[in-house]
């Protein structure tokens, strides 16, 4: 006679103990990156929205909207820095002629987009 479980699809493994244990796994893990903007999502989840948070994990969904987010902001930090660059009129003759002052303005764009994504991305359901 079966069980419930395995009427479901369950299978058992037989440990070194001669008992069976069932073959448990919680959701397919993402084998895409969740980088940094995924890991600041996260602790923005679990510090704000701890019901998400859990609710996300016993979903197996967790890494997935994890991986989303870091993606959306990757892309839009790259879109935010090109079109700052070109209204401020960053360019590469500036990047020949004036290495440091180009690498300067460069980081205040970058600093300016990533704290755009934290608001608009990262801190947000």
């Amino acid at each position: 006679m079966k069980s419930l479980y395995e009427e479901l699809g369950g299978t058992y493994t037989l440990g070194d103990d001669g008992l069976l244990y069932p073959d448990l796994a919680i959701g397919d893990k993402d084998p895409r990156p969740i980088g940094k903007w995924g890991r600041m999502h996260m602790k923005y989840l679990e510090a704000e929205h701890s019901g998400l948070y859990e609710r996300l994990i016993l979903n197996g969904a967790l890494y997935r909207h994890l991986a989303d987010a870091n993606e959306r902001a990757t892309s839009m930090l790259e879109m935010l820095v090109k079109q700052m660059a070109v209204q401020e009129g960053i360019t590469e003759s500036l990047k020949k002629a004036q290495p440091l002052e180009w690498v300067s303005r460069m980081n205040s764009i970058r600093n300016r987009a990533e704290e755009v994504i934290l608001h608009d991305v990262i801190l947000t359901l």
